[in-house]
């Protein structure tokens, strides 16, 4: 392209008047060989774009691992519990005390590489579900096997039931510590 002289343009902007300097193209000299390979674009239905395409995929193939290079090695119970507690107590120092809850709702049993947790309802099966891929994860990396699986049983006879009023509160306390009833008795004391 010549240098040719740029005429000056007024711009308004916010009612201020200001100049700015553009170019005039000449549409006429630009050839392939003037073009910047940079900025040569590639249509989207072309046979180059198709290939590009595969050359990204190939690359993208060698970065990721197969199926057959993950670890697999065993655990212990004992291990995995570990971890567990440690991942529950990590989300109730980031505020996230609803799933640290459902994960210290019941103790979780190992069948390996299956990892199986009783939760009290439906709606709290589904609400562990879609936050468990951090879990997942973490267990994955730090137990070194990437078969782990989650699976959530739902069994609504473990709903704990909870004590308001007096009477229940006592029956609870009498459960415990069945001496209460002597204690009652002795004080004459009132539920």
């Amino acid at each position: 392209m010549k240098n040719e002289e740029i005429p000056i343009q007024p711009i308004i902007v916010s009612n201020i008047v200001e100049e700015v300097k553009q170019p005039i193209l000449d549409k006429t000299n630009i050839t392939p060989e003037n073009k910047n390979k940079s900025e040569t674009k590639i249509s989207a239905l072309s046979l180059s774009s198709i290939k590009a395409k595969k050359e990204l995929e190939a690359k993208q193939l060698i970065h990721t691992k197969h199926d057959g290079e993950l670890p697999t090695e065993t655990f212990s119970e004992t291990n995995m519990l570990l971890l567990w507690n440690k991942f529950a107590a990590r989300l109730a120092d980031q505020n996230k005390r609803l799933m640290a809850t459902y994960m210290l709702m019941s103790k979780p049993t190992l069948n390996c590489p299956i990892i199986t947790i009783e939760l009290p309802n439906e709606s709290t099966k589904i609400e562990f579900e879609a936050g468990n891929n951090e879990l997942l994860g973490y267990l994955r990396g730090k137990l070194h096997n990437h078969d782990i699986t989650i699976e959530v049983i739902v069994n609504e006879t473990v709903e704990t039931k909870y004590a308001f009023t007096p009477d229940d509160k006592y029956e609870k306390l009498k459960s415990i510590n069945p001496t209460m009833e002597l204690l009652r008795k002795v004080f004459d004391l009132d539920v």
